[in-house]
């Protein structure tokens, strides 16, 4: 496919298909105090992401530098603990404790909680004039949602901070494993169109039958991971205007039962709960499940990599996330017109592209050069196996907060009722048939 069609592919698709968010009962936006205008020299700002690995915090701290160059005040990066969800615990925290950076950045799931928590500035008093339609719109609808009128929008009357980045997952491949094993390369399988369940059951099979400590497949314990074996049998995990539970349905136990599968048969698959990075730094893992965010990490390796798009499940979809996370800014920093100066600094054009040629995400502003860049970004040499994930002809499942709900209580009763069903602790059955009253709670605030 040409760029300039998967462009407009894309487009479509993101258009279409991200606007989603159930309106909730009104909650009234922090308001920004108003900014103070000490002199430049004297600011600090303090600011913190989420690095998956040691590769990508460098990254962060080197643009720190240029950033603070630009803007002509102190700033200081920090680089925040683990993938799992207690680094937004921690955080909400520190806020309360009057010890949090000025500047962070969140998951695009918790961009509700914070805001209707009062942790972060609703910042439009700041950002004037600044366009939403220079980012993804999946995003931008939640980062302009103001739950004190259900609207979103340029007109919304909120703003809660700028997308970092976008990212789908994509399986990293150990090349040199995959030949080892007389396995079919999933990149050709792909390019015809045969990348499916059942070949990526053949491919992991091969792989397992090395046996020692060789494995086919490996992800993390999260929610990303489960979800794509759901969402790419016809599933999801919220109804249609995103307010209750939906993981009762006929596909969520067809997604649930090959994942099983996947993780009971010998050799198949990293323990669920294990760290599956390092295993595949290491060189025993074929195929690693993981998001833009690992190629930094994955180019310091020393066998034949590359990238495939995840394999298409019943539904006739990868079941793939438009991941996205958003720089904010802490409600109780002293300086708001300077901390929205440095989000903006964070997400412009040639910051995102150092960020990206590192090979770290997806640049988040929607420009047809952005994409092209990206692609050359190498390694992996296939890029556009991350850039088909967002062109997937069934949409990605966009990433967003509830605005009628508690995510992290959502998050915890799907994460430990699929944990137990992976470890055999439960039956699918009983998860289907019992799930949506146990998260039931967590749907009404």
């Amino acid at each position: 496919m040409k760029r300039t069609t998967l462009w407009r592919v894309v487009c479509a698709v993101l258009v279409a298909g991200l606007v989603l968010a159930a309106c909730a009962p009104a909650a009234t936006p922090t308001a920004a105090p108003q900014p103070t205008q000490p002199p430049a020299a004297a600011v600090e700002l303090r600011w913190r992401t989420r690095p998956d690995n040691q590769e990508e915090a460098n990254v962060y701290a080197g643009i720190s530098d240029q950033v603070a160059q630009k803007l002509g005040f102190k700033l200081t990066y920090e680089p925040g603990g683990t993938q799992t969800s207690s680094y937004q615990d921690q955080l909400i925290t520190e806020i309360e404790g009057g010890t949090a950076p000025d500047v962070f950045w969140i998951p695009g799931t918790d961009v509700a909680r914070f805001a209707t928590g009062g942790y972060i500035l609703n910042l439009k008093d700041v950002a004037a004039g600044f366009d939403p339609a220079a980012f993804y719109p999946g995003p931008m609808f939640h980062l302009t949602y103001n739950p004190a009128n259900g609207q979103s929008g340029a007109n919304s009357g909120a703003v809660w901070g700028l997308p970092r980045d976008v990212s789908t997952f994509a399986l990293y491949l150990n090349l040199d494993l995959l030949n080892e094993a007389g396995a079919d390369d999933p990149r050709e399988l792909a390019k015809a169109g045969n990348w499916t369940w059942d070949a990526f059951a053949e491919v992991t099979a091969k792989v397992a039958a090395l046996g020692g400590d060789k494995y086919g497949y490996g992800a993390s314990n999260w929610w990303g991971p489960y979800g794509v074996w759901v969402n790419a049998a016809g599933g999801g995990f919220f109804n249609a205007d995103r307010s209750g539970c939906a993981m009762n349905s006929d596909a969520a136990k067809t997604g649930l039962e090959f994942m099983q599968k996947i993780y009971s048969e010998p050799n198949w698959a990293v323990a669920y709960g294990e760290d599956p990075e390092p295993v595949f730094r290491a060189g025993n893992l074929a195929m690693f499940q993981n998001g833009r965010w690992a190629t930094p990490g994955v180019r310091t390796v020393a066998f034949n990599w590359d990238v495939v798009e995840l394999p298409n499940g019943p539904a006739g979809t990868a079941g793939n996330w438009l991941f996205w996370g958003a720089y904010v800014v802490n409600a109780k920093t002293q300086h708001p017109a300077e901390a929205w100066a440095l989000v903006q600094a964070l997400t412009q054009a040639d910051i995102q592209g150092k960020v990206s040629a590192s090979g770290a995400n997806i640049p988040s502003r929607v420009t047809k050069d952005a994409l092209d860049a990206f692609l050359t970004f190498t390694p992996p040499a296939n890029n556009q196996a991350f850039l088909n994930g967002i062109a997937d002809a069934a949409k990605p499942t966009a990433e967003g907060p509830l605005w009628a709900g508690d995510w992290p209580k959502v998050d915890t009763v799907y994460g430990n009722a699929v944990t137990a069903v992976v470890n055999g602790d439960r039956t699918v059955d009983d998860f289907v048939a019992k799930i949506c009253d146990e998260a039931a709670p967590a749907f009404s605030k």
